[in-house]
């Protein structure tokens, strides 16, 4: 007995090695067959195809790089009586099918193929898992058509109208139906609030055309209206007013929103501080203003006083002339928010703009400098505020023509804030001391480790000035000329802007075609605009757009004269032209989005459509 089951033992091991050795030659000549194949060898690897299609268990692995052999060869004759004969041996494998459906097409057979793959998707189409499956595989062949049609069969047949949203946005894509892909990827977002802000990136990825968005703005108004009580909606049309720069759009909507949903405004104050670091002082303005008029006390409240009269003061300090009248006002309204707050970190704040207004407006450097100490020497007050405070402070003793107080200052700030923005701030002002001073390799040094600091901004102020220095002390051994524009910039600062234009002219005269004339002639024009002189402004400003077209400040000098009309001369029919013009002549600026902006605010694009019903603001 145990003789024999000795034997068994030996026969069956001998089948299972057999087994394995038929196994692994069939891996080699899959292998031998791939290689034929990514080699241009296609007869070899058709021949070797054939022969392992024999074996059914081989079809998973062979089965599509065969397919595409025949494909390359152009025998589709062989592959369709290859497919038809699959398709009778396994009729339940649909892959067979749509490749059967897909090789009508490559045959010129349109009409079958269509019908053939539609027929192919129609039976299956209460089978959720094969009809994803199915539609993928189509997606994927790039039966973009079929694909569609797959799953709308089965979000129909599964009666919800969510299902394969991200698939169907994506296939809209590939078939540039913007607006049915932009629905879609609401109809995702609505699916979950949890994917709005996923449905956001894509958006901003995707629609990157103004038309696009404007689209987008109108489907959620439609939207809106059918559905008045979906936040989601109002959410997505607030984000798309802040990609348009439609601050006052995206306020009436959060305005609305937050009324329905009892918020305390926080929304809101988001939107106005977003409007205010994109330079919409009057917008801001408006929505700071309702916010202290909705919220009488609170953290919100706080925020949204200090935020009202700082965007008064950037709008006061941008209409020329300075209206001190208006600075004098700013001050009091400051020193109201204090008493009527109390002393934490908002009302500092506040105290720091009083200062600094005092200081470079009003020449009234000794009550800078009185609350600026009062400020540092506070009790419990963060490290930031008080570095903060220590910038300021050396600021006004520059202004004051007391620059080694000011470095001492700015020393013990790059010391207390290492590594940090303040720091590197405080170093940036160091080396404009040392630019102003004529000791331009000193400040170049400082201007190097800034060109890596963290901070965007300050690495970007860094580059710029780096290379204002380069550029005009290359070819000019005596430095005579970048030594006097650096004087004028330092006039400027300390407000002395008669004598920093008597300057320029002399340097016009005396440095004719030097590599700085263009860098005088913006100073000269900004500094007739802060007078007032808008006129002469405007000439100075139009000579650089004509005599240095194609140099860095053409676009600056052009940009700026749009918002003169604009802003200071009311004079809209003249801006929109400038603007108009300015997007054709410079469509790669970084004030290129800004023009658009304001060309389309003046031109009444801007439609204001809140919700409903529009909240009683009373």
């Amino acid at each position: 007995m145990d003789k024999y089951i000795k034997r068994l033992l030996v026969v069956f091991g001998l089948l299972i090695g057999c087994s394995g050795l038929v196994q692994s030659q069939d891996v080699q000549k899959i292998n031998l067959a791939n290689q034929y194949y990514e080699q241009g060898d296609l007869q070899k690897a058709q021949a070797l195809f054939e022969e392992l299609v024999k074996k059914p268990k081989n079809l998973p692995q062979i089965h599509a790089r065969y397919l595409l052999v025949l494909n390359q060869l152009g025998d589709l004759e062989t592959a369709e009586k290859y497919l038809e004969k699959l398709i009778k041996q396994y009729p339940d494998i649909i892959q067979y099918q749509l490749d059967l459906g897909i090789l009508y097409r490559k045959e010129g057979r349109e009409e079958l193929a269509d019908e053939y793959i539609s027929e192919t998707l129609q039976r299956i189409k209460a089978h959720k898992f094969q009809i994803i499956s199915a539609s993928q595989y189509l997606f994927n062949k790039h039966e973009i058509d079929h694909a569609l049609y797959g799953y709308k069969l089965s979000r129909e047949q599964e009666k919800d109208s969510h299902l394969y949203a991200l698939e169907l946005a994506e296939i809209y894509r590939r078939l540039n139906m913007k607006e049915e892909m932009v629905s879609e990827y609401l109809n995702f977002a609505s699916s979950n609030p949890n994917n709005i802000n996923y449905v956001k990136n894509v958006l901003q990825n995707l629609l990157t055309e103004e038309e696009d968005l404007i689209s987008l703005e109108e489907l959620l108004y439609q939207k809106i209206q059918k559905n008045p009580n979906e936040s989601l909606y109002a959410s997505l049309l607030i984000w798309v007013n802040l990609q348009q720069q439609n601050f006052h759009g995206a306020f009436v909507q959060a305005r609305a929103l937050d009324k329905r949903e009892k918020g305390e405004g926080e929304r809101v104050i988001k939107i106005g501080k977003i409007a205010l670091d994109n330079h919409d002082y009057k917008n801001a303005i408006k929505i700071f203003n309702y916010l202290t008029r909705q919220y009488h006390s609170g953290i919100n409240y706080e925020l949204a006083k200090r935020y009202l009269i700082k965007s008064r003061e950037e709008l006061v300090k941008t209409t020329f002339p300075v209206d001190t009248t208006e600075i004098a006002n700013l001050i009091e309204d400051y020193r109201n928010m204090v008493m009527e707050i109390g002393i934490n970190e908002r009302t500092l704040e506040a105290m720091r703009s009083q200062a600094l207004l005092y200081a470079f407006y009003l020449d009234r450097k000794d009550s800078a400098i009185q609350i600026l100490t009062k400020i540092i020497n506070t009790p419990g007050i963060n490290q930031q505020l008080i570095a903060q405070a220590k910038i300021d402070l050396g600021d006004i003793y520059l202004l004051n023509g007391e620059p080694w107080e000011s470095t001492l200052l700015y020393s013990q700030v790059e010391k207390l804030r290492k590594d940090q923005p303040l720091g590197y701030e405080a170093k940036l002002r160091n080396a404009k001391l040392s630019y102003y001073k004529g000791e331009f390799e000193l400040a170049q040094s400082h201007l190097d480790i800034l060109k890596l600091a963290t901070s965007r901004e300050i690495a970007n102020n860094a580059m710029a000035l780096s290379l204002l220095i380069q550029d005009n002390t290359v070819f000019d051994s005596t430095n005579q000329a970048m030594q006097a524009y650096a004087q004028v910039e330092l006039d400027l600062f300390q407000n002395k802007y008669h004598v920093a234009l008597d300057k320029l002219e002399m340097m016009l005269d005396r440095y004719q075609g030097h590599s700085l004339t263009d860098e005088i002639l913006w100073l000269r024009g900004n500094i007739l605009l802060e007078l007032g002189e808008f006129t002469e402004a405007l000439e100075t400003l139009s000579q650089i757009v004509k005599d240095y077209e194609y140099d860095i400040l053409s676009d600056d000098a052009y940009f700026l004269i749009g918002t003169i009309f604009e802003d200071q001369l009311q004079d809209y029919n003249q801006a929109m032209e400038v603007y108009n013009d300015f997007m054709v002549r410079y469509p790669g600026s970084i004030y290129s989005a800004e023009a658009r902006k304001r060309y389309r605010a003046l031109r009444g694009d801007f439609k204001e459509a809140p919700l409903s019903p529009e909240p009683n603001l009373n």
